[in-house]
């Protein structure tokens, strides 16, 4: 175990440290003291190492994230997991608006509740929410999943394309070309998947799917007040 304290070497050094590790290094778990809410923490990674972060981050914590595991003990600011390609980040506490915006694979499990624009123009990735989510999620979302165990705020998946979204509670309101879609069995053994790996006990017969409904994907006139 590594151990490092922000505040003594830096943000820099904290990151170069991180990055330094190679593919096959066996210096595989580290953890981050004196977070403070700093911004950009464990940035760019690219090497299967686990990274525990003691306190909250600020904005864009596990950005572009290769491979790492990374556990905030915490919240999370604005831009958590943003562009992430793999890995995992696990936030004990809630995230800020934009949790995982553009991300293309991995996993993001959030314990508490995540703000607006959960997973916007997601193209992959797959976030699991404990809690709530907030207005305008998966905004333009592409692909991937969105699993939420609490409610949903406004607009949920407007102009989304083809990623799925589970949510257990209410919806406030569905966005542009979102709409329910049927729970086959196959999405029941997709979610309960989902739910495993982030270690939630969960009944996906609890859930409703929601996608979408595929009317906006090319410019037709007659759709022309929907965009």
């Amino acid at each position: 175990m590594q151990t490092v304290d922000l505040q003594e070497m830096g943000l820099r050094g904290v990151n170069a440290a991180l990055h330094a590790q190679a593919d096959d290094t066996n210096q595989t778990a580290w953890t981050i003291e004196n977070a403070k809410g700093a911004h950009a923490i464990a940035c760019g990674l690219d090497a299967p190492i686990e990274v525990t972060v003691k306190g909250s981050t600020g904005y864009y914590c596990g950005g572009m994230n290769q491979q790492a595991t990374i556990k905030i003990d915490g919240s999370a600011g604005p831009g958590t997991g943003e562009n992430m390609m793999s890995g995992k980040i696990v936030i004990e506490g809630d995230a800020s608006q934009y949790l995982g915006a553009t991300a293309h694979g991995g996993m993001i499990v959030v314990k508490g509740n995540a703000s607006s624009r959960c997973g916007i123009s997601m193209k992959g990735v797959n976030i699991v929410v404990q809690g709530n989510i907030g207005h305008m999620s998966a905004f333009m979302g592409q692909s991937g999943n969105l699993v939420v165990c609490g409610d949903a705020g406004d607009a949920l998946g407007d102009s989304c394309y083809e990623a799925r979204f589970f949510v257990r509670g209410s919806v406030k309101s569905l966005g542009a070309d979102c709409e329910k879609k049927e729970m086959r069995s196959e999405h029941l053994t997709l979610l309960q998947g989902l739910l495993d790996e982030a270690g939630i006990d969960a009944d996906p017969k609890d859930f409703t799917r929601y996608g979408s409904a595929r009317n906006l994907y090319n410019f037709d006139v007659d759709n022309a007040a929907a965009y």
